[in-house]
This record gives structure tokens, C-alpha cells and sequence, in this order.
């Protein structure tokens, strides 16, 4: 299968994935369409100890649940950034290796007299 076709049914599936319980009515039943786990955790600790006292508050807490989820989504797309760019990073330099470009392993090792083992600078004893 070419890639091309293959990345289009990865964006179509991710899609289809995103969508679909929208349009389905998943959460129909639900007081809040979209509850976070935070509130269905608190729920079902008020369900099994209803006098249960938190013992921590939280650093800051939004206003309202539209900036708590924007806060979220930007944490997400920080990570998701940073993961990004680790892999990019990883790739190139494997590309680079496989090259034999100047700077890495792979150029050192090919280098006469170069390589990991052996000795820099000086006469042999």
C-alpha cells in the first residue's frame, strides 16, 4: 500500500475516531456532555465515603471548565510538541549515521584511524 494512502486513512481514521461519539450521542445521558475524569472520580468518592474530606487543594483553579479545558489542551499540544520533536531529533540523526555524514559515528569509524577504540594524539607505546 503507498504511504500516501496509508496517511490518508491514518487522518481519516483519527478523525472518524474524534467524531464519531458526537455524532452518535454518547454522552447524551450525562448532566455534562463531556465530564472529565476528575468529576467521575469525585462522584464515585462521594458514592463510597460521603464523608470523605480532601486533603489537598489545587494550585490554581479556573473559572470556568472552557479554560480548564483550553489549559488542558495546551498542556497536551506542549507534550505533544516535545514528544515530536525527540522523535525528529532521533530520526535525523539515525538518517545521518546511515549517510556517513561528517560529525557522526558512522563518518568516524570509516575515517582512517578513526573509529571508537582508537587512539588520539601522540605515538603509539
Amino acid at each position: 500500500m503507498p504511504r500516501t494512502l496509508t496517511t490518508w486513512l491514518l487522518i481519516a481514521a483519527a478523525a472518524a475516531i474524534a467524531v464519531l461519539p458526537v455524532l452518535i450521542g454518547a454522552a447524551d445521558h450525562l448532566p455534562e456532555p463531556f465530564p472529565g475524569a476528575d468529576a467521575e472520580a469525585e462522584e464515585a468518592v462521594q458514592r463510597i465515603d460521603p464523608d470523605y474530606e480532601p486533603w489537598f487543594t489545587p494550585v490554581y483553579e479556573a473559572p470556568s471548565s472552557e479554560i480548564e479545558s483550553g489549559l488542558f489542551a495546551l498542556q497536551a499540544a506542549i507534550g505533544a510538541g516535545i514528544i515530536g520533536y525527540c522523535f525528529g531529533v532521533l530520526r535525523t540523526r539515525r538518517r545521518l549515521e546511515r549517510s556517513g555524514a561528517p560529525g557522526t559515528r558512522a563518518a568516524e569509524a570509516s575515517a582512517p584511524g578513526g573509529g571508537p577504540g582508537a587512539k588520539r594524539g601522540g605515538a603509539a607505546r
